[in-house]
């Protein structure tokens, strides 16, 4: 066996008890003291780990934490501590391991791979560990902190966890959310309907139009979501909106989407349209990424682990934020399992060595050929 995979072999007993930890206290994304109880829980985990406590660092009322070893522009390792389950979620779904499978809420998706990646730092002299508190909220306070720790190394290793099967996720679409407001005229919808500009059928015409948009050979998906329109039912509506989230492989068609958005145009005389662009997140396109998968797929086979595969996936993470910012980026290194936001959530206990030993020796690599 490889040493470094035998060293990380000997460690799974306390990466398991360091993983029960993180999992049994709740940290939904929404809920800022529970994330900054979560945030003093990693401290603890990781301050004997990484030879110091880490920054901490709140914004927006979010606590995230930064762990810097050497000059702290080798290589970052990125990850969150926040999840989507709501604070007692545990009492049905507790913390266990059986038959060689990991459960809890947040096990996958991603505080096993929050772990995995400070066991790794313990290899490393030169990396920085930056976990953040709002990705699942689509890193409103921490998009910026995320891209300027990137711009100051060499990639980004994004401990999220893996695709289907454990592939790395070496490709990941952009998603950006808008909002199309339509505005139009109440009137009393039994005496004189004619007197209105009805904003339910405005929006009737708008969201065929958006829907035709999606350009489902390129991987673009726009999609209608939320809608809300009118005020009572004997009324013609004045005003309505609906939500859309726009998936795109490539920053020109996320471009394409943007303009065309905006281009909207009233489809009934005398009604009048918002569009209003909320988050979005760039693109992980595949260039971002095949340099370190190549890295990545040499390096599993020195360590005697089974060969690497790759996957292409519509959701995104904060290496999404890296990519964008031109920062060579490997995503999915984290945990082997399944479910993510969902009951049967789950971690593969036997993977975890192997992984873990993956991101040291690809961070080590990193660090080694820049020197």
């Amino acid at each position: 066996m490889h040493p470094l995979l035998h060293r990380m072999v000997e460690r799974l007993p306390e990466m398991l008890a360091g993983i029960g930890t993180l999992v049994r206290c709740e940290s939904p994304s929404a809920d800022h003291d529970a994330v900054a109880r979560s945030a003093d829980v990693v401290t603890a985990l990781g301050t004997p780990l990484l030879g110091g406590e880490p920054e901490r660092i709140v914004l927006d009322g979010v606590t995230h934490l930064r762990w810097r070893k050497g000059t702290g522009d080798g290589v970052l390792l990125l990850g969150h501590h926040d999840t989507v389950w709501p604070v007692g979620s545990l009492e049905s779904r507790p913390f266990h391991v059986e038959n060689g499978i990991l459960r809890g809420p947040g096990c996958f998706d991603m505080k096993a791979g929050l772990v995995m990646a400070m066991y790794a730092a313990t290899e490393l002299d030169d990396v920085t560990l930056l976990v953040t508190g709002d990705e699942e909220l689509g890193s409103p306070s921490s998009r910026e902190l995320v891209e300027e720790e990137a711009k100051r190394c060499v990639a980004a290793l994004v401990l999220e966890a893996s695709a289907d099967g454990g592939a790395l996720k070496t490709e990941r679409k952009g998603i950006a959310r808008f909002e199309v407001h339509a505005h139009g005229r109440a009137a009393h919808a039994g005496l004189e309907p004619e007197k209105g500009v009805n904003a339910t059928v405005e929006l009737a015409h708008q969201i065929l139009a958006v829907s035709g948009l999606a350009d489902p050979a390129a991987g673009t998906t726009v999609t209608p979501t939320l809608l809300t329109s009118g005020t009572s039912t004997n009324t013609v509506p004045a005003h309505g909106d609906f939500a859309i989230d726009v998936r795109a492989r490539t920053v020109a068609e996320q471009n394409r989407i943007d303009a065309a958005l905006h281009a909207l145009r009233p489809a009934l005389d005398g009604a009048t349209l918002t569009v209003v662009a909320g988050p979005s997140r760039p693109p992980l396109e595949s260039a971002a990424s095949q340099a370190l998968y190549a890295r990545a797929v040499a390096l599993a086979a020195e360590l005697g682990l089974p060969p690497l595969t790759r996957a292409a996936v519509g959701g995104g993470s904060d290496g999404n934020l890296t990519a964008g910012v031109g920062v060579p980026t490997l995503d999915g290194l984290g945990a082997v399992g399944g479910g993510a936001h969902a009951d049967h959530e789950h971690v593969l206990v036997a993977e975890l060595p192997g992984r873990a030993a993956l991101v040291t020796a690809l961070a080590l690599d990193l660090t080694e050929s820049r020197r």
